[in-house]
C-alpha cells in the first residue's frame, strides 16, 4: 500500500475516533447534574469548607444539609467566611 493512502486512513480512522468520543462527551446534561454543578459552585464560593467549620456556623446538622437550607437557616454561601469568622471569635 503506498504511503499517501496509508496516510489517509490513518486520518480517516483518527477522525472517526474522535466523532465518537466527541458524541459520548455532548449528551445533554440532567437536572441532577445541574444542580450538582451549582452546589459545586456554592461550595468553592464558600471557600471549600470543612465538616468542622460547617459544624461551627450551622450546628450538627450543617454538613448534611443543602445550599438552599443553609441559606434558609441564614447564611448563604457568600456569607459563609463571615459567619465562620465571627463563630470562632465567640
Amino acid at each position: 500500500m503506498p504511503r499517501s493512502k496509508r496516510a489517509t486512513l490513518k486520518r480517516k480512522s483518527a477522525a472517526t475516533k474522535n466523532s465518537k468520543i466527541a458524541k459520548a462527551v455532548s449528551k445533554k446534561s440532567t437536572s441532577a447534574g445541574k444542580n450538582r454543578g451549582e452546589g459545586i459552585r456554592l461550595f468553592a464560593l464558600a471557600g471549600r469548607p470543612s465538616k468542622d467549620e460547617f459544624v461551627k456556623v450551622y450546628g450538627p446538622a450543617g454538613p448534611k444539609m443543602t445550599w438552599d437550607q443553609r441559606a434558609k437557616a441564614g447564611v448563604p454561601a457568600e456569607k459563609f467566611r463571615t459567619a465562620l469568622a465571627s463563630a470562632m471569635r465567640k
